[in-house]
């Protein structure tokens, strides 16, 4: 299977869109910075590795054979379970 990187966009060729400029602070101005709960939150679980280098290169590999089996049941019970834990984040805050 081939997996295609081509999108469309709504646009047209010779259509431009205005840029938006961003203010540069003067020398010497401090900038500050506020974090939502969620985005602190985020941050604060930097303790837990991003990934598996190692899984991914099994999957990897597994792919490239022909033997990657996808379970749609544990990626929708996941998929559920991320969403109520994201609502219910949500929620206490």
């Amino acid at each position: 299977m081939k997996i295609e990187s081509t999108t469309s966009t709504a646009s047209t060729v010779g259509e431009t869109r205005p840029r938006t400029t961003v203010a540069k602070p003067a020398a010497g101005a401090a900038a500050e910075v506020h974090l939502s709960a969620l985005a602190a939150q985020l941050q604060g679980s930097g303790d837990v590795a991003s990934f598996d280098a190692a899984r991914v290169s099994e999957i990897k590999q597994a792919i490239a054979e022909g033997r990657f089996t996808i379970n749609p049941e544990a990626i929708a019970d996941r998929l559920i379970s991320s969403a109520s834990e994201l609502v219910d984040s949500q929620r206490q805050a």
